[in-house]
């Protein structure tokens, strides 16, 4: 009885509670309210050493209460008719391709799930242009493609015949790609998505470098926000959570992140024993987000308000993710008995409601209102980038045919009674004998529906997605920024690197081009010799520098600034990446010719983070990633997970990359200045690959000779004729990067001490020659009877005798790319196999890429021709010091 009166009480004094706060809610607002609390909190921990139980999240319910939602400002009936068409056509683009091609795939169900999360944002908030020029930027998520078709069709800005050509782009008149590429579709698609992961963190960089643009006086600030539409499987993506601290850190209140949280991924629940809206919270609120929770469409507000006692919303809290789906697959009456069957006041809360009504209650996801406050909130929120959590049902519509269940995602065909079903549920007016063939429908351009959806579009600044070049050529750059490059070093010593920042230090003086440049670093700047660039231009920080460096006394000191140019990310390769892209692709999407310059370890980029390299070339990249410290040899000390070999055979698979592994000064100078002119002053879509070592050696002058330029650039040049080219020993050196200087040794020690005569050859890009060569046999191929096309590769060397040695820092395979276009034998030394702590010259010795192994080869090779005996290569052994057992470093 005693414990019946302690409960009793307890009741009694938690209403007296909430009334009082009722109270303060009235009188003083939420923020009030919350100021109350926390001093409450704050007074029950210091008086009686109350500590409240840490929560990272708040109650399973949405965040914004049914007093503060935005009220909605269309047509809610207009707007559910246009979805219902989206919806239809997008179904039919996706059945209508698997009925014609057996397999050829698409998704029917993330569109279906998130169809109310777009149209929303469509009729009411993507801004494709405000009156002050600027505009929104959607990362559409990659699987819901079909229904961004299925409304722009409905636009007038797709015609059917694309439509019936969905996933098959090579039909005549063209189609339409199976997800956003902007390499396909260059006016529609500007961020390619579907890589999963990819999304979001582009999106927290580029909505970083629009506050750096406008920081640094290059772009106005406007307003304009960066939409990231993910999945809430797709949140398990490293990528996708790896910068959310960055965001926060840097208040970019231009970031909305919309997840499409249905609970579901490919085989099954994203969190079936738990609750993947709830973890999300926690994650972001830690992080420092604002988080909007859109859980409860507006059927359940009158239950949630009700619940004065909060049994409602624990339950709803307590129920996992795994059950959620299930309660989605069954009846209204296993709904009741299951949620709310658990408590009688539960049953009492939903006891007017018949089994039909109950499974009919619509998540937030799904409802309108709910989003559009959402939405609204997000926007008109200040000082933190915003997450909103979206609750739906993965397949939303399909009924029986998926909805909900975990065959959904794979979901391509309906037959005609589920699509009869689909019809009538969203009011299609497709007679029965043409469902069969799943036809798309558009209405009459007159119609309410098509007049409406253009009326909104307008009103926001035109349609989206599209993709729109508006910056304006470049004027041609001056050739004496370079002149100083050409002469060599007079026998000094520098490495490519520091040739690199020479460069660049003069281009950001440039009072024009030099702003345009963004140096990207991912905390290696010392490393590459870049620290006087700290003081030259400053590091961007977005509140300037607020504290006083320890450095400060040092003429390099590390000088943070809010106009600051480089972009010094700290260790995250993949971050560093997400720069590049946005700074590579602004001039489209900002009409600013950003000229990034990305320099890193070269072994941490193609291999980390290739995925990003090629979501670059399918956004029409441009600019310079830069691999420093660059070969598997140039890395004194540090070893295997340092030491590159194969960053340019990496290279080789990306379309529209331009690889080079320059040796000299003059080199770099003439690929940046014709990468300048290529990409800003053509405005051709490609980006380059430079490799450039920290090893210093003497530059020399570029030779006289007038194809030096184009051979640098197509890739191949003879640098070095041999003294005595009527010997009769001839063979041919090509070399590349700092393993020519090797060559030039083997050159020397093969004329002395052989009788050997060679030129050498710089190879400055094996991927040039190999695109060049591949080019020619399929014109030959095609084209029959036509003249030959003869490889500039094959061309350059024609006329060299003897056989060819190719030495490089690189993969054996990378110079064997060749040895069908090379007019003689071949041989390539290379490095393959895992790298080693040692000196430079210990690595060349092990891994034969070394002067003597470079002799060695070339004595072999003329010893398979029968031009020397095998006598020659057993002394040379003995003589180089070179010992035959030992491992092999390929596999060692």
């Amino acid at each position: 009885m005693a414990q019946t009166e302690t409960d009793g009480q307890e009741v009694l004094e938690t209403r007296e509670w909430v009334d009082s706060l009722d109270y303060v809610l009235s009188k003083g607002g939420p923020v009030r309210a919350g100021r109350l609390i926390q001093q409450l909190a704050l007074h029950a921990r210091r008086a009686a050493g109350v500590n409240l139980p840490f929560s990272a999240t708040t109650p399973y319910q949405n965040t914004i209460p049914v007093p503060q939602q935005a009220p909605f400002p269309g047509s809610q009936e207009m707007e559910r008719r246009i979805k219902s068409l989206v919806r239809w056509n997008a179904l039919a683009m996706v059945v209508r391709a698997n009925k014609i091609q057996e397999g050829i795939g698409g998704h029917i169900s993330t569109f279906a799930s998130a169809a109310t999360l777009y149209e929303v944002a469509f009729n009411h908030f993507f801004q494709a242009q405000t009156e002050s020029g600027d505009r929104d930027f959607v990362y559409f998520q990659g699987h819901a493609a079909p229904g961004i078709y299925a409304r722009a069709y409905l636009e007038g800005r797709i015609p059917k015949e694309k439509l019936e050509n969905f996933r098959r782009e090579l039909k005549p008149g063209g189609g339409l790609s199976s997800y956003p590429h902007p390499w396909l579709m260059p006016d529609f698609w500007e961020f390619p998505t579907v890589s999963m992961g990819l999304g979001p963190i582009q999106a927290i960089y580029h909505a970083r470098f629009i506050r750096y643009l406008e920081n640094r006086g290059l772009k106005q600030s406007t307003g304009g926000k960066v939409w990231a539409f993910l999945g809430d499987g797709e949140m398990d993506e490293p990528e996708s959570l790896g910068s959310i601290t960055l965001a926060s850190r840097e208040n970019l209140d231009n970031l909305i992140f919309v997840v499409n949280c249905n609970l579901q991924r490919l085989d099954g629940p994203v969190r079936g024993n738990g609750k993947i809206i709830q973890e999300l919270e926690a994650i972001f609120r830690g992080a420092g987000w604002n988080v909007i929770k859109c859980i409860w469409g507006s059927d359940w507000d009158s239950l949630i308000r009700n619940d004065r006692d909060g049994v409602l919303v624990r339950r709803l809290g307590e129920i996992s993710d795994g059950q959620y789906q299930k309660y989605f697959v069954e009846s209204g009456a296993y709904f009741r008995q299951n949620l709310f069957g658990s408590d009688p006041r539960l049953l009492k809360m939903v006891e007017h409601l018949s089994d039909e009504q109950l499974s009919r209650m619509r998540l937030g996801g799904h409802d309108p209102i709910k989003v559009h406050a959402a939405y609204r909130a997000a926007v008109d929120h200040k000082g933190a980038p915003t997450i909103i959590l979206a609750k739906t049902i993965k397949g939303y519509g399909l009924g029986e045919a998926g909805e909900g269940k975990n065959i959904t995602h794979q979901q391509k065909k309906l037959n005609e009674e589920e699509l009869e079903m689909f019809r009538s549920r969203f009011g299609i007016p497709v007679p029965d004998d043409e469902l069969h063939n799943a036809p798309f429908y558009r209405p009459s351009d007159d119609s309410a529906e098509i007049k409406y959806m253009q009326a909104r579009r307008q009103q926001l600044g035109g349609y989206m997605p599209k993709r729109t070049v508006r910056a304006t050529p470049l004027k041609p750059f001056p050739e004496s920024y370079f002149e100083e490059f050409y002469k060599g070093t007079d026998g000094r010593e520098a490495s490519t690197t520091m040739v690199f920042v020479r460069l660049l230090a003069k281009l950001l003086r440039d009072p024009e081009l030099g702003k345009l440049i963004v140096p990207i670093i991912p905390d290696e700047a010392r490393t590459f010799g870049m620290e006087a660039l700290f003081r030259q231009v400053g590091i961007y920080s977005s509140v300037g520098q607020l504290y006083e460096p320890v450095d400060m006394d040092t003429l390099l000191y590390y000088k943070e600034a809010k106009n600051g140019q480089i972009l010094e990310e700290g260790i995250t390769e993949a971050g560093s990446m997400c720069s590049f892209i946005a700074a590579g692709t602004a001039y489209a999407n900002h009409g600013i010719n950003t000229i990034p310059f990305f320099i890193y370890y070269s072994m941490f980029g193609f291999q980390r983070i290739g995925d990003l390299i090629w979501a670059a070339a399918d956004m029409r990249c441009r600019g310079f990633l830069v691999g420093g410290t660059a070969g598997r040899t140039t890395l004194a000390g540090e070893g295997l997970q340092h030491q590159d070999g194969h960053s340019h055979v990496l290279a080789l698979p990306v379309p529209n990359l331009i690889a080079y592994d320059p040796a000299f000064a003059y080199e770099i100078a003439i690929i940046i200045q014709d990468g300048i002119k290529r990409m800003y002053v053509d405005q051709e879509s490609i980006f380059y690959y430079l490799t450039v070592t920290n090893e210093p050696l003497p530059m020399p002058e570029m030779p006289k000779d007038g194809n030096v330029r184009e051979g640098v650039l197509r890739g191949l040049y003879r640098f070095k004729a041999a003294d005595a080219p009527g010997a009769k020993l001839r063979a041919q050196l090509l070399g590349s990067g700092t393993i020519m200087y090797e060559v030039l040794k083997a050159q020397t020690i093969l004329q002395e001490k052989y009788g050997v005569a060679t030129d050498v050859w710089s190879v400055t890009s094996y991927k040039e020659l190999y695109r060049d060569a591949n080019d020619c046999e399929r014109w030959n191929l095609l084209h029959p009877g036509d003249a030959v096309k003869v490889p500039f590769v094959t061309q350059t060397l024609k006329d060299a005798p003897g056989p060819f040695i190719a030495a490089s820092d690189y993969m054996k395979v990378l110079p064997e790319s060749l040895a069908k276009w090379v007019p003689g034998q071949l041989v390539s030394l290379g490095t393959d196999g895992f790298g080693r702590s040692e000196n430079r010259a210990a690595l060349r010795d092990f891994f034969e890429v070394d002067a003597k192994h470079i002799v060695l080869a070339t004595l072999g090779a003329l010893a398979r021709e029968k031009k020397i005996g095998i006598d020659v290569m057993k002394k040379a052994i003995h003589d180089l010091e070179i010992n035959p057992e030992k491992l092999n470093p390929a596999t060692s």
